[in-house]
């Protein structure tokens, strides 16, 4: 079977994420370029988590029944132990020893679990869904990180609809924070 919508627009996070994170360790030395990328990965992993939580844990549960519920619970679990990675790292200094290894650390964690959504939950997933429905849930997906939070929250509900109604409360004072915040220019994003 060829790459269906959802789980490309999975895997290109995933892509993403590992790439923000090499651009941090490229940037070693340069304080202002890793609190940069480091802001950006925070960011992406932040919005990817809540917007997995929101569409495609949810479609687990209803294609999979009991099985997708297991996947989804195991799955929210560690994400919550990521939110308290990212939440963590607010309170360091991109560059530092304490900073680096605890990025390295989320990092560990991160890929296991990337790796476990992309070769066993999502083509268990979208072996349930038609095209379209996958089509449908990669754009609901993509929109809804528009609207979610874009920092880590480990207290808030990982689980609609409570996580949405939080989601969209926080998700402003996240965007304030992130109007103040250093993120990569555009040229250092295409200097690749």
């Amino acid at each position: 079977m060829s790459t269906r919508a959802l789980t490309a627009a999975i895997k290109d996070d995933h892509e993403e994420m590992y790439e923000y994170h090499e651009k941090y360790q490229q940037a070693s030395g340069d304080v202002d370029t890793q609190e940069r990328w480091a802001r950006q990965l925070i960011w992406e992993v932040a919005r990817h988590a809540v917007g997995e939580e929101i569409v495609v844990y949810p479609l687990m549960e209803k294609y999979l029944g009991a099985k997708g519920k297991e996947l989804a619970d195991h799955d929210r679990k560690e994400h919550q132990d990521v939110k308290q990675y990212l939440s963590d790292l607010e309170s360091l200094t991109p560059g530092s020893s304490d900073y680096d290894a605890l990025l390295e650390k989320t990092m560990k964690h991160l890929k296991p679990h990337n790796d476990d959504e992309e070769n066993t939950d999502l083509p268990l997933l979208e072996e349930k869904l038609s095209a379209e429905e996958s089509q449908e849930a990669a754009d609901s997906f993509k929109r809804t990180k528009k609207f979610v939070p874009t920092r880590a929250h480990p207290s808030a509900p990982n689980q609609p609809p409570l996580e949405t109604i939080v989601g969209f409360l926080t998700a402003p004072l996240d965007k304030l924070k992130d109007a103040f915040s250093k993120f990569p220019t555009d040229e250092m994003k295409n200097s690749s």
